[in-house]
Order: C-alpha cells, then structure tokens, then sequence
C-alpha cells in the first residue's frame, strides 16, 4: 500500500518537515550519487564500530549515527522515506511545534539506530555488524509512532493493488498498525534467518516506532491547541 494523502489538515506550513526533505534530497543527490560507495563508507554507521570491532573513516559512531540518517541507498529508498515523511511529518510538526519537533526526530533516529545495533551485535553474525546502515526510515517511524497516537481519527488515501490499481480510504491507525505489525514480522524472520549481505534494517523502524509511541505525549505537553480533526468526514458503508 502507498500512502498518497491524509484528511489532516496543518495550521502552518511544516517548515522542519520540508527543510528534513530537503536535506536528504541534497545530500542524495549533490553528495550519494557522484561517489556512492565512497558515501556510504564515509558516513553510514557501522554497528561493528560500537564495540570497537571495526573502524570506519568517518568521525566515529556518535556523528555516524547522524549522518547516516540523512543518507539512501537509492532512488526507491528515498522517494518512499520522502513520502511518508510528507504525509505523517507535517501533521506530527504541527502538534508539537517548529522547537520540539526536529528535536523528536532525531530523538526518533538514535533510538532507532541503536535497537538496530543492540539486536546486530547481539544476535547477528560478525558480518553483519559490517554492513552500513543508512536511511531516514527510523526516524521517520517515529513520527509514524507519534501519529499513531496524535491522530486516531484519520484517515488515509493508499494506492493499492488488488486487479487494478485503486485509491481507498483507510483509517490511518489500521494503516500503520498493519506497517508496524510488517516491521515485527520481518524483523523476526531476520533473526531466523538473517539477509546476506544486508537487507532492511527492520529494527530500526520498531525502534523508531515504539520511541514515538513513547515520546509522543512528553513532546506535546502544554501544546494549545490540540491536534486538529479529519477535514473531510468519515465515509459510511
């Protein structure tokens, strides 16, 4: 399913949410794409550089953390992060306000970043905590945690292909709960039988997910107004 839209209407414009985009379009295209091996091994995070298994040319795990959430590994990952970044992020920026939202989003991103390399170094092989991890994907589940709980009414228009492809309207809470429910399952089936080479870094969304769940309510305390109501009314049978 591919979101297109939500029913959620902003009451500014989402400055942090558009300035995050364009940051990872940038850096796909002006510093990724001319070198990307030379990229990746720059700046991506290494879990095997936490304990010291590894070294990596960048400026050490801490800034690698940071970096690699700016950064995809192709045209398919970063359009899709973009996207779901668009439609759920304005919405979750406008909750918290233009000062607690980029804060909550990188929040979301080390959380993310650090299940993934708990569970690598925990139960991967030593090859695995070789692989880069790059992408904004834990961040932005996050801010799909955040809306999960902000938003319980909305709804969302999805692409979906059954015989043809077809727009429907699907409650956003049964949206993202399949999409978590999917990260749960994949992430389990990794562990049974783990992706050569690399894969998704399944974790990192559960991560991301469960630290907005968590975080959603401490980050909008005090907020007036609440968060706004669906803009178009819910369709009936």
């Amino acid at each position: 399913m591919i979101p297109i839209r939500d029913n959620i209407p902003t009451r500014r414009f989402p400055v942090w949410t558009v300035a995050i985009i364009a940051i990872n379009t940038a850096v796909w295209l002006f510093y990724e794409l001319p070198d990307l091996n030379r990229a990746v091994l720059d700046a991506a995070f290494f879990p095997c550089e936490v304990d010291g298994a590894c070294t990596a040319p960048g400026l050490g795990w801490p800034a690698d953390a940071l970096t690699s959430m700016f950064m995809h590994g192709g045209w398919i990952h970063i359009l899709g992060n973009m996207l779901f970044l668009w439609i759920f992020g304005n919405n979750v920026e406008d909750a918290m306000g233009r000062i607690r939202f980029p804060l909550f989003y990188l929040a979301a991103g080390f959380a993310a970043t650090a299940l993934q390399a708990f569970v690598t170094l925990q139960f991967g092989a030593v090859e695995d905590a070789r692989v880069p991890n790059v992408g904004a994907s834990g961040a932005i589940a996050g801010v799909l945690g955040a809306y999960f709980l902000l938003y319980p009414r909305a709804r969302v228009v999805t692409l979906t292909l059954f015989v043809l492809i077809t727009a429907i309207e699907v409650p956003a809470m049964v949206f993202l709960g399949i999409w978590f429910l999917f990260q749960l399952w994949q992430g389990g089936f990794d562990l049974l039988a783990p992706t050569a080479g690399g894969g998704v870094a399944f974790f990192a969304h559960i991560g991301g997910f469960v630290f907005g769940l968590l975080a959603v309510y401490p980050f909008t305390a005090g907020r007036r107004p609440r968060p706004r109501e669906p803009a178009w009314p819910r369709s009936e049978p």
